[in-house]
């Protein structure tokens, strides 16, 4: 691969294509090293601005990252999540044939907090199911998930091993399916705790999700909030205006 120093198309723009296609194609596999720009700047007789400029463009796509007097690395593979399914971590997770886990973090019964209250219709002095666990995919960290539930006979949860799908558990002892959810997203910066747990650098980027999940009835019996690695998941939705229908 050449830069083609006769073209219109900016040469760092050739230069991240030719990086992108590499990768794609599996000629630079995750984590494998990246020419350094003075690398780069040699080998296609360019700048080190302009391979610097490639770099960095890559890096805010979250297709590289970087490590402090190592050098550039190839990342690993974002995980793509259709917004129009209801779909669970384990479903997600096994139609990318990856295997899905998770680690207890905590679990048992607490007052109910009025966020919780207001997405379950409870009263301000009930008690949910608190349930917070790592969920990891193929032994590594993705998501850290805080699950609030209520429905009868729910304390029943609290002897079950939870190191596979909640759901899979509701849909066979509980009879309990997933019908129906609302999502909300909203992007921060991951707190240390979500730092150590999902193995990111301080300053990182996290996609935190609230989710209402309702039952074949219509009644809401999850609130959870899970905290994703920005640089593993994008989410995906086809959108299509009422008035062109």
């Amino acid at each position: 691969m050449m830069i083609d120093k006769n073209s219109s198309v900016p040469f760092y723009l050739q230069l991240k294509r030719m990086i992108d296609i590499q990768v794609a194609d599996g000629t630079l596999p995750p984590h494998s090293r990246i020419p350094s720009e003075r690398e780069l700047s040699e080998q296609f007789e360019i700048s080190r601005m302009t391979a610097r400029r490639a770099l960095l463009e890559l890096i805010r796509e979250g297709r590289i990252y970087t490590r402090t007097g190592k050098g550039t690395f190839v990342a690993e593979p974002k995980i793509s999540q259709n917004l129009q399914a209801l779909t669970s971590f384990s479903e997600d997770m096994r139609a990318r044939r990856m295997r899905p886990t998770a680690r207890l973090l905590r679990r048992g019964m607490i007052a109910v907090e009025a966020e919780v209250a207001r997405a379950l219709r409870l009263t301000a002095d009930a008690q949910v199911l608190c349930v917070e666990r790592l969920r990891l995919a193929d032994d590594a960290p993705m998501a850290v998930e805080q699950a609030h539930f209520s429905f009868p006979g729910m304390e029943a949860l609290l002897d079950q091993p939870l190191d596979g799908s909640l759901y899979e558990i509701l849909r066979d002892r509980f009879l309990l399916l997933p019908a129906e959810a609302m999502q909300e997203f909203e992007a921060r910066l991951a707190t240390p705790p979500e730092q150590e747990l999902l193995r990111v650098g301080a300053g990182s980027p996290v996609l935190m999700i609230a989710r209402t999940t309702f039952d074949q009835r219509g009644q809401p019996f999850e609130f959870v909030q899970s905290i994703y690695r920005a640089d593993r998941y994008r989410f995906v939705a086809r959108l299509l205006r009422e008035d062109a229908r």
